[in-house]
C-alpha cells in the first residue's frame, strides 16, 4: 500500500516538472525570436542570421542572401514598430509554433507565425516564418 501511495504522490511532481520544461522551452524559443527581431531593428544581419536554423541557412547560405530575403519579403518583421507574443504551442518536445503580433513600418497590423526547433546543443533556432496582414484593428 505504501508503494502505491508513494507513486501516486510523485505523479503530480512529474507532471509539474514536465510542464516546467515546456515553459522553459517556450521562453527559450521566444528569446530566439526576440533576439532576431532586435537584431533586425539594429541592422545587425550577422546576429539576426545566427538565430536561423540549419534548414534556413541551407536555402540562404550567406548573411546577405538571408537579409535580402527578409528585407524584400518580410518588411514588417525586418522593421517592426512594435511586436508582442501571442499564442504558442509546443507541438512536440523541442518543436514550437509561436504567434507574434507586429505593427509594421507602415503602421498596419501583421501576424507572424514562427516555427522553431531545438538544436542538439539545446538552443532553439527559427525554422520558418509565415506572415500575413492581421484582421484585428489597432486601437
Amino acid at each position: 500500500m505504501r508503494r502505491t501511495l508513494f507513486a501516486f504522490a510523485l505523479g503530480p511532481l512529474i507532471l509539474a516538472s514536465s510542464a516546467s520544461a515546456g515553459d522553459a522551452d517556450i521562453k527559450a524559443a521566444q528569446a530566439a525570436i526576440d533576439g532576431q527581431l532586435k537584431a533586425f531593428i539594429a541592422n545587425d544581419g550577422a546576429t539576426a542570421y545566427s538565430f536561423a536554423a540549419p534548414n534556413v541557412k541551407q536555402i540562404f547560405p550567406t548573411v546577405d542572401t538571408f537579409m535580402n530575403m527578409v528585407t524584400n519579403g518580410y518588411a514588417p518583421v525586418r522593421k517592426p514598430q512594435t511586436y508582442s507574443f501571442g499564442k504558442v504551442e509546443e507541438t512536440s518536445p523541442g518543436s514550437i509554433i509561436q504567434q507574434v503580433l507586429i505593427v509594421g513600418p507602415d503602421g498596419k497590423d501583421y501576424e507572424a507565425v514562427y516555427t522553431l526547433q531545438q538544436q542538439p546543443d539545446g538552443t532553439f533556432r527559427i525554422t520558418g516564418c509565415s506572415l500575413r496582414a492581421s484582421n484585428s484593428l489597432s486601437t
